[in-house]
C-alpha cells in the first residue's frame, strides 16, 4: 500500500522509531495519527512535524483496552477514515533472569508489547476491512525469533507479536488488508529510559556493532509496508542472526548467551 494520501496510525509516536515513522510518513504525503503515553514527547513530535491538519496526536496507553477501543472513532471523526496501523509502541524488561523478575515487571512487558498490539489491532481492524486497501504493520524484534538471556519475557512478548501477525496475515488473505511483521535489531533509541530500565555502567559498554539510526529503521519499515512485504528484517544484525538461528539454533543461542553474560553477572 502506498502511503501517500492515506491515514496511518503510529503508536509510540513520541520518540525513537515511532517519531521517525511519523515524520517520514508525513513527508511522503500521508495523514498521520501519532499515539503515545508521554504527552511531552508527543508534543515535541508535533513541533518537529509542523504538519498542520495532516497530523493529530493522541495521548493514551495502548495497554488499556478501553482507551484503544475508543481511538478509532476519534480518528475517523478527525481524519474521515483510517487506512493503516503501525503498532510500534513497546518496552523492554529489566536485565534479569526469569527467576529474578517479579510479576509486576512481567505483566507490564506483556501488557504493553503483546496486549497493546492486540487491543489496537482488534480496535482498528473492522475499520480497515472497509477500506479499498489497508495495511497493518506490527513491530516484533530480533528477540522475537532469537532467545536473549536477560530479556526472556521481552522476547516472549515479541514472539507472541510475531505469531499473532503471521496468523493475521493468513486470516486476512483475500481481504483488502495486508499485514507485515518487522524484526528490528539494534536501533539507537531511548527505549531503556522509556521502559524505566536502568543500565549499569558495566552494561553500557560499547558494542562492535553500531546501532541503526531510527530514521533508517523507519525508512526500511515504510518501504516494507509499501512493498506489501510479509516480513522485514531491519539491520545487519537482525539479518545475520535470522540466518544463523535458522542454520544452527543451539549454536546461535550459545553465541547470544556469551554476549549477554556480563549483563547477568557471569
Amino acid at each position: 500500500m502506498q502511503v501517500a494520501d492515506k491515514v496511518i496510525v503510529v503508536t509510540g509516536g513520541g520518540s525513537g522509531i515511532g517519531r521517525a515513522l511519523v515524520l517520514q510518513l508525513l513527508a511522503k504525503g500521508a495523514q498521520v495519527v501519532a499515539v503515545d503515553l508521554n504527552a511531552e514527547s508527543l508534543e515535541e513530535t508535533g513541533r518537529l512535524a509542523r504538519a498542520g491538519e495532516r497530523l493529530s496526536t493522541h495521548v493514551l496507553n495502548v495497554a488499556h483496552r478501553e482507551e484503544a477501543e475508543a481511538l478509532p472513532a476519534a480518528v475517523v471523526a478527525r481524519h474521515g477514515a483510517v487506512d493503516g496501523l503501525i503498532n510500534n509502541a513497546g518496552i523492554i524488561q529489566p536485565f534479569a533472569r526469569v527467576n529474578e523478575l517479579d510479576y509486576v515487571a512481567i505483566e507490564r512487558v506483556m501488557e504493553v508489547n503483546f496486549y497493546g498490539t492486540l487491543y489496537m489491532t482488534k480496535a482498528f481492524l473492522p475499520y480497515l476491512l472497509k477500506r479499498p486497501e489497508a495495511h497493518i504493520v506490527n513491530i516484533s524484534s530480533m528477540g522475537g525469533f532469537l532467545p536473549v538471556p536477560g530479556q526472556s519475557l521481552y522476547g516472549a512478548s515479541k514472539a507472541a507479536v510475531k505469531l499473532l501477525t503471521e496468523g493475521l496475515y493468513a486470516e486476512l488473505l483475500g481481504t483488502p488488508v495486508r499485514v507485515t511483521v518487522v524484526f528490528p535489531g539494534a536501533v539507537a533509541t531511548n527505549i531503556t529510559t522509556n521502559s524505566g530500565v536502568e543500565v549499569r555502567q558495566s552494561e553500557g559498554r560499547r558494542s562492535s556493532l553500531k546501532p541503526l539510526p531510527p530514521e533508517e529503521a523507519a525508512r526500511r519499515i515504510i518501504a516494507g509496508m509499501e512493498q506489501n512485504r510479509f516480513r522485514v528484517l531491519v539491520g545487519s544484525d537482525a539479518r545475520l542472526m535470522d540466518f544463523l538461528y535458522r542454520l544452527a539454533p543451539a549454536w546461535a543461542t550459545r553465541f547470544i548467551q556469551r554476549q549477554m553474560r556480563s549483563l547477568l553477572g557471569g
